[in-house]
């Protein structure tokens, strides 16, 4: 039997390690590649113009590789469970593929519309691909429990021995008896959104340093690739936090949307490795990708991962409420030009390096703001390019010594911390340019400068420039203890594992809807039926 094929593309937006794609394409005789806007992510998380734009710049590469191949890319709008059931029936659909996709929302759509499959006699195969292992199998190989340490994690995957390889991208031979039915109107129909089409304006987007797209991201891993012995010598922690170019690969948002296969850069890895010597996980680039799998599995057996109430991971901490600082802090005017200028690189490029993120993240919770972790969640998840549920979830909890990492005695300092590696403030100078006149010793500390020097400088603190909103010092030493209060009062088990249960829904994200993306996107699909 000749199957009539829809794969359907959600974060594997790439043709290279697809082994979803390469099901859909077996023994085919209609292939329809399609991509869902889905209104619940609007309504339920918001998303920068940063993040749309590299969104769509993915979709327009993957359409034109799909098009090389003699197929196109179907953009459809609404919700999943109510476009499949027509596009079943007006393309006499007989089997369905998709990457496997862990987040609560995702194993609820997906079973949803599994069921719908088999109601209108559609065959479903899901494949793992986004992450190197099957979370689920590692927690079953855990006795059913989540690792709750990177090394516990290293324990189980050496049992389980290397990733699978990754499957080659599809060729013309894969598709020589298969067709992808498309039409002159194509684009009218099925083509994909300019960001107006979505809402956004284009003006209010940053630079566009990361282009979008499984053509950039090969590119961008072949170059750093080339790299050998800095590959080899790689030490995340020896990385800077301030320098003027990114020094990591910037690879990350690549590996969020999927145009970069996290098998596909641990295997170029590893050919990189071999008979050299090289640094090692956790601070090894294959280290790095290992932390990324530590939290996936986290995010996919723990409940309410991303929230403090609910999780039986998470100290239960009694945060502050105080919406003028979090807005302080979000729109980079603490007063503390370290943490601004960080705060500002984020807005306007959509990537902070990791460290820096600890700095914000640490100055927001338990160092300075006591502001909780879910709302600098939330600030990362709308405008991070690599904003990912599980790994941003994760990494909260850890830097506001909420999960997995217990020494909240340990503060980064908004001042001392950026000195390491940048005495002369290059890079506040960047992203605060009204703060560049400033002589190095006051470009951390401007509201120490006598008044002559701020004047000279163009930028009086208090008048152009914020004073600091608390004082570090002393509320950090106020801070540690009441951590440690929490502690004490040991409202969660932090240390105790889990029951697993990788299928357990954690509960809707409560974020501000964007009305006029959701309103969009709920729009009937373009079908002939519609």
């Amino acid at each position: 039997m000749k199957h009539i094929s829809i794969h359907w593309f959600r974060k594997g937006l790439r043709l290279h390690d697809n082994p979803a794609l390469l099901a859909a394409m077996t023994d085919c005789h209609k292939l329809y590649p399609i991509f869902i806007l889905d209104p619940w992510f609007p309504k339920n998380m918001r998303v920068s113009v940063n993040r749309w734009r590299f969104l769509v710049e993915s979709l327009r590469d993957l359409d034109e590789s799909l098009q090389k191949l003699n197929s196109r890319l179907f953009v459809v709008r609404g919700r999943p469970t109510e476009i499949f059931p027509v596009l079943f029936k007006e393309w006499k659909v007989t089997r369905l593929t998709f990457e496997i996709d862990t987040e609560p929302y995702s194993r609820q759509r997906d079973s949803e519309v599994a069921s719908l499959a088999a109601e209108h006699g559609v065959q479903v195969i899901q494949k793992v691909s986004n992450t190197l292992y099957d979370t689920d199998r590692v927690i079953a190989e855990n006795n059913g429990k989540v690792p709750l340490t990177y090394v516990r994690l290293q324990t189980l995957l050496a049992a389980l021995g290397p990733p699978k390889r990754p499957v080659p991208a599809p060729t013309l031979e894969n598709l020589k008896d298969c067709c992808t039915p498309w039409k002159d109107n194509h684009d009218a129909e099925y083509g994909i959104p300019t960001l107006e089409e979505l809402g956004q304006d284009p003006e209010q987007a940053g630079p566009r340093l990361y282009p979008g797209g499984e053509s950039e991201a090969l590119c961008r891993l072949d170059l750093h690739m080339n790299r050998t012995a800095w590959v080899c010598n790689f030490q995340k922690p020896q990385t800077e936090p301030n320098s003027l170019n990114p020094s990591t690969t910037v690879l990350s948002p690549y590996i969020k949307f999927g145009c970069l296969s996290v098998r596909t850069f641990w295997w170029r890895l590893a050919e990189v490795y071999q008979g050299r010597k090289h640094s090692n996980p956790p601070v090894s680039l294959h280290g790095q990708l290992l932390w990324r799998e530590f939290f996936y599995t986290a995010g996919a057996g723990i409940p309410n991962f991303n929230k403090m109430e609910g999780n039986p991971v998470c100290v239960q901490v009694d945060w502050d409420n105080n919406p003028e600082h979090l807005r302080a802090w979000s729109e980079g005017r603490t007063g503390y030009p370290f943490i601004d200028a960080i705060m500002a690189q984020l807005r306007t490029e959509g990537w902070i390096h990791h460290l820096a993120r600890h700095a914000v993240a640490c100055f927001l919770t338990r160092g300075d703001l006591w502001i909780s972790w879910e709302q600098g969640q939330k600030v990362f998840e709308e405008l991070l390019l690599d904003a990912d549920w599980s790994l941003n979830a994760g990494n909260w909890q850890w830097l506001s010594a909420s999960a997995f990492f217990h020494q909240f005695f340990r503060v980064y300092s908004p001042i001392a911390f950026g000195k390491k590696t940048d005495k002369g403030g290059e890079y506040i100078k960047k992203y605060l340019p009204f703060l560049r006149k400033f002589p190095a010793e006051y470009i951390y500390e401007p509201w120490k400068a006598p008044r002559s020097v701020q004047e000279q400088a163009g930028c009086v603190i208090g008048r152009d420039y914020p004073k600091p909103i608390v004082v570090h010092e002393v509320v950090s030493k106020r801070n540690v203890e009441r951590m440690k209060a929490a502690y004490a009062r040991g409202s969660a088990s932090t240390t105790a594992q889990l029951e697993g249960g990788g299928g357990k829904k954690g509960a809707k994200r409560k974020t501000p809807a964007g009305p006029s993306v959701a309103e969009l996107l709920t729009k009937k699909p373009k079908t002939k039926s519609s």
